[in-house]
């Protein structure tokens, strides 16, 4: 395995994707036309660390830095979810395993059930806290429910790492809502709850969205694009 810390392809950078979800790098290397963007799986690395942070970034540096270990090039890593105001920012880093109100951080078994019913779970848990009362000219005061008592929002935290002790963080958002009942899911393009967001004028959802429409305002979009001038000042300097 090449070693070198920034080995080039085609006039760009071999990156590591620390991902196994092939949808993640797909819209990373969209962002990144000109360089290659590579996962563990692509190259037979077995790579599974545990996400035990406690925060989006902790999360993205536990997978960065583990990645990096391993390969020692170059290391793009991010944890991503959406967070309910009216659920106190639930899921959250818990986006991925979610399983309910009942079992919000997942499954005991670890079990990841269908996107599918997640999405049905999160609206069915959003509706129980709106019905029970949610704070909502509390939060109102703390700068949430942009967008109405069904407000939320994406965050990405990205790093970029580039060795022990030398690495770049860029956090982001995207803002709206979700919609009220699952018949209003609707959308072919993106992944996860994105059937389920609609966007702050309330016309679309994030599924409904291109690809190249949905980088330019998404929240790993900007956190990438923040990330890729950063990249593009190494790949300067070494070249």
């Amino acid at each position: 395995m090449d070693t070198s810390a920034q080995k080039r392809y085609h006039g760009g950078m071999k990156i590591y994707l620390a991902t196994g979800n092939l949808n993640k790098k797909r819209e990373m290397q969209e962002i990144f036309p000109m360089h290659s963007i590579v996962t563990p799986k692509d190259e037979g690395i077995s790579f599974d660390p545990e996400e035990n942070g406690s925060t989006f970034y902790e999360n993205s540096l536990i997978k960065a830095k583990a990645l990096w270990e391993l390969v020692h090039c170059p290391v793009i890593a991010d944890d991503s979810g959406i967070c309910v105001d009216a659920l106190g920012g639930a899921p959250g880093i818990y986006s991925a395993r979610y399983a309910g109100q009942e079992h919000v951080q997942g499954l005991p078994d670890g079990k990841k059930i269908p996107q599918e019913e997640q999405n049905r779970l999160l609206i069915a848990q959003l509706d129980a806290a709106l019905a029970a009362g949610a704070d909502i000219e509390g939060g109102k005061a703390r700068g949430l429910f942009k967008y109405g008592p069904r407000s939320s929002h994406y965050t990405c935290a990205m790093v970029f790492y580039a060795g022990n002790d030398r690495l770049f963080v860029a956090q982001e958002t995207m803002e709206g809502s979700i919609i009220a009942d699952i018949q209003d899911a609707r959308g072919s393009g993106g992944f996860g709850y994105d059937p389920l967001f609609l966007l702050p004028d309330g016309l679309r959802t994030a599924a409904e969205l291109s690809a190249a429409q949905k980088n330019a305002i998404s929240h790993r979009g900007k956190a990438a694009r923040i990330i890729q001038r950063i990249v593009e000042q190494q790949a300067g300097s070494d070249g």
